[in-house]
């Protein structure tokens, strides 16, 4: 793989805000936007908005973009009486999900209920790759009626084919305080989720554990360089790995309104290490992107994406 894509959603208060955006890169550094920065997928089903994308290629060779089903443009003030909590009780048991074959052809998007009632609203879906169960891992945040829909723990379900997935199950709890926007990667025989936590810190945090299901404990080392920001305004980590073997961490700003929110990027030279640095000067984006995944992709499927939205 020579190139990215980063799938996202932008900040705006309007409807197209909330909807499917591409970005593409030869090096993970330096982006370019696709279609002109508008809207590459829209949503048609459920709220009519989609946030907090993540996208997958599988051993098919078949792709996937999972997204929050959502609008806060269509719904926040009505449905929702502009209360995030209400949004958390009573938001969609559903996740928007579009397939491809080429990164540039996209079927009409449909909805995957993984909720069952006892569920609030499912926030942020992330895709792990299981290579000893050939399982692909859903992995997303919510509340529940376990804790009286209290603190938002993350849950997760299996799928091979993302038409049939097994029940939800707990993946991890904090025990003093919610948390949301899981991501999680395997490095060697280590797995390392980045997760927001609610207090207690409250930001970002990097948990380690020897199995996807965990127990996971706190990276210190991580938690330390967070400490530096001088702000918890953090959420919505995504990691890939670049050409060079760094690791490349971005995390989305909200300390701001409007146009100053958006990703940042950190780098490691090991993940293990826990030590990001945050490193704005080595990357140039078109515009701040939001809540998304990066995707590794070839140099053709690159070409084949900004031919197919250059006009």
């Amino acid at each position: 793989m020579n190139a990215y894509l980063f799938v996202h959603f932008k900040e705006k208060t309007t409807e197209d805000g909330e909807q499917v955006y591409f970005a593409i890169s030869q090096d993970g550094l330096s982006w370019e936007q696709v279609n002109g920065g508008e809207p590459v997928l829209w949503s048609t089903q459920g709220e009519r908005g989609v946030r907090d994308h993540t996208i997958v290629r599988t051993k098919q060779g078949r792709f996937y973009i999972l997204s929050t089903d959502l609008s806060l443009a269509r719904s926040f003030k009505t449905t929702y009486k502009g209360s995030w909590g209400e949004v958390s009780r009573h938001g969609s048991k559903h996740l928007v999900l579009w397939e491809s074959k080429d990164l540039v052809n996209w079927s009409e998007p449909r909805l995957i209920k993984l909720g069952d009632e006892q569920f609030g609203c499912l926030w942020a879906p992330d895709i792990f790759y299981d290579a000893e169960q050939e399982d692909y891992i859903i992995h997303w945040s919510s509340s529940h009626a376990s804790n009286a829909y209290g603190n938002k723990a993350i849950y997760y379900t299996q799928t091979k084919d993302f038409d049939q997935f097994t029940k939800p199950q707990l993946l991890y709890r904090k025990e003093d305080s919610g948390v949301i926007d899981s991501a999680i990667y395997k490095d060697k025989q280590s797995y390392y989720c980045f997760v927001k936590s609610e207090n207690n810190p409250e930001g970002v945090i990097m948990l380690q554990a020897d199995s996807f299901t965990g127990p996971y404990s706190p990276v210190e080392a991580f938690n330390e360089e967070m400490n530096k920001l001088g702000s918890s305004a953090y959420e919505a980590p995504t990691a890939y790995q670049l050409a060079d073997g760094r690791w490349c961490l971005m995390i989305d700003f909200f300390g701001v309104r409007g146009e100053g929110q958006g990703y940042i990027p950190f780098i490691a030279d090991d993940i293990a290490s826990g030590k990001f640095i945050r490193s704005d000067d080595s990357f140039s984006f078109p515009y701040r992107f939001k809540h998304g995944t990066v995707l590794s992709i070839t140099t053709d499927e690159y070409e084949a994406i900004k031919k197919a939205y250059q006009n």
